[in-house]
């Protein structure tokens, strides 16, 4: 797909270098120290998902910016999907080039194609660009997404967790509260630690 000079396609495993150099400022993880060879099989993987695409774009063949477009449901309780667009990202020096909008330009042609009918993205709170840019197309905020590691939360929650967050096993048999697991692995390490 074109506009103008932008050329956005669908990534392969051979655009890993080229996603890198798009994402390396944009967050930890996304870029930089990436291990190539799973970045490359990651690549791969959503390729062949059908619900998930990754795109592209470049400005006279050089990379300008990328996303990661998945297709889910809109509400846990309908069947009604949207496309989730994530990591939208273009290079500060392509920015006014066209490449954001020849971006969600693809993912409103998927979106289309998939018989979807809302397109749900995200952008930083401190991007003040990238909002004002979703916000002129039309995309109104509403939600704030928060994040934090696994084990940053696990130290804010108590240790026995409430009723409602008990834990079954399985087979569904017995049930035991987080709690009360992460008292057993504690206990567990201490004997290893004291049998070695």
């Amino acid at each position: 797909m074109f506009r103008g000079s932008v050329l956005v396609r669908d990534a392969t495993p051979d655009d890993v270098p080229d996603l890198v150099t798009v994402w390396a400022g944009s967050r930890p993880g996304l870029g930089g120290a990436t291990d190539l060879a799973d970045a490359r099989a990651s690549v791969a993987r959503i390729a062949a998902d059908p619900d998930q695409r990754l795109l592209i774009g470049f400005v006279d063949d050089e990379p300008a910016g990328a996303t990661h477009l998945t297709r889910g449901a809109l509400t846990p309780l309908t069947s009604e999907s949207a496309i989730y667009v994530a990591h939208l990202q273009v290079l500060d020096s392509c920015r006014r080039h066209g490449v954001g909008r020849a971006l969600l330009e693809a993912t409103v042609a998927w979106a289309e194609e998939k018989g979807t009918s809302h397109v749900l993205t995200a952008a930083a709170v401190t991007s003040r660009d990238a909002n004002r840019f979703m916000a002129r197309l039309g995309l109104a905020q509403v939600a704030v997404v928060r994040g934090a590691s696994v084990g940053s939360l696990r130290a804010k929650l108590p240790v026995e967790a409430p009723a409602a967050a008990r834990v079954a096993t399985r087979s569904h048999r017995s049930h035991r509260s987080v709690g009360q697991v992460l008292v057993a692995r504690r206990s567990q390490r201490r004997a290893q630690a004291e049998g070695s």
